[in-house]
């Protein structure tokens, strides 16, 4: 795409695909699931054509990184994503070079647990869809979301190995995407036991305008490669990670902020998370968030539906460093 380039760099025990575009500060954009660096077309492009060097990874299990061991999903806990993203910085940036941060889903997480983990690698964070989450001592997310939704919420229909695999193929993985990619009712969190199909509904998928048929393609040729299995692991390791990240039971995040998420997303309408956003509880876990944006008739995959407005809330804040 439009002069986008594309390498393989070995980091942290894995070949690690990556797209980048354009020179100078680097900006790090992290993708979340089911998505690729391809998640990040738009941005790539509209950064790298104004000062900067946009660079993509596809993550661990993902696209054409290569060298996880997918059937094992204690490979994936958020202390391996993070290493996975230091090694690349130490492979491709100058030493001591700080980096601008962006992720949307997973990899908001990822980035936020990168930023409190190591914030000396960190000039300023822009991240989308989900917010900070601090260590919870009631538990995990699998148990805190299966306690709010019950077995058929789909963070909890991903945790068996193997089982959501076998569902997901009775279907196409096109209509798979489409589904994920098109969800707009905040209240369809749940698959039905042994219906993976459900996931949205039997109808026929009409793509929005913002995703093309091309677009469903690559992300559809990719998973069709690699299979789900690494995407889900992620959500297989959260009460892993639970356990190993209670060192860090009240840390902040302290880096520079900015955080958007749309109106119709999931996540905006879990219990709580509104009260958490708007009330302070936010600000308390990231002393130096600067901005929230909430923009409305957005749902999850903001980056893709809003590709100008994300454009310009990313390069409004990152021109302030």
């Amino acid at each position: 795409m439009e002069g986008i380039i594309h390498k393989t760099v070995e980091a942290n025990g894995l070949n690690i695909h990556i797209a980048e575009k354009g020179e100078g500060p680097l900006v790090l954009f992290v993708h979340g699931f089911p998505e690729l660096w391809y998640t990040w077309r738009h941005q790539i492009l509209y950064l790298a054509d104004h000062g900067y060097r946009a660079v993509a990874p596809d993550l661990r299990g993902y696209g054409d990184t290569t060298g996880a061991p997918v059937n094992d999903h204690t490979k994936f806990t958020i202390h391996h994503l993070v290493a996975d993203l230091i090694g690349l910085l130490d492979a491709i940036t100058e030493q001591d070079e700080k980096v601008f941060v962006v992720g949307h889903d997973w990899g908001a997480v990822i980035a936020w647990h990168l930023c409190m983990f190591r914030p000396d690698r960190i000039k300023a964070l822009v991240n989308l869809s989900v917010p900070f989450m601090p260590w919870n001592p009631k538990g995990d997310m699998v148990k805190i979301l299966r306690a709010a939704y019950g077995e058929d919420h789909y963070v909890s229909r991903f945790q068996e190995p193997g089982k959501m695999e076998a569902e997901f193929a009775q279907m196409s993985t096109e209509t798979i995407v489409k589904r994920i990619f098109t969800i707009r009712d905040t209240t369809q969190n749940k698959i039905a036991k042994d219906k993976g199909q459900d996931l949205a509904n039997n109808a026929p998928v009409t793509l929005p305008p913002w995703l093309s048929e091309k677009d469903i393609e690559y992300f559809a040729s990719q998973l069709d490669k690699t299979g789900f299995s690494g995407g889900l692991n992620y959500y297989r390791a959260l009460p892993l990670n639970w356990e190993l990240s209670s060192t860090w039971r009240g840390a902040k995040v302290t880096v520079p902020t900015k955080f958007i998420i749309g109106d119709l997303d999931l996540n905006y309408h879990i219990p709580g998370i509104k009260e958490y956003i708007e009330k302070g509880g936010f600000l308390k876990d990231v002393p130096l968030l600067e901005e929230v944006v909430v923009i409305e008739g957005a749902a999850h995959f903001i980056n893709q539906e809003k590709p100008d407005e994300i454009n310009n809330h990313i390069f409004q804040f990152l021109q302030k460093f």
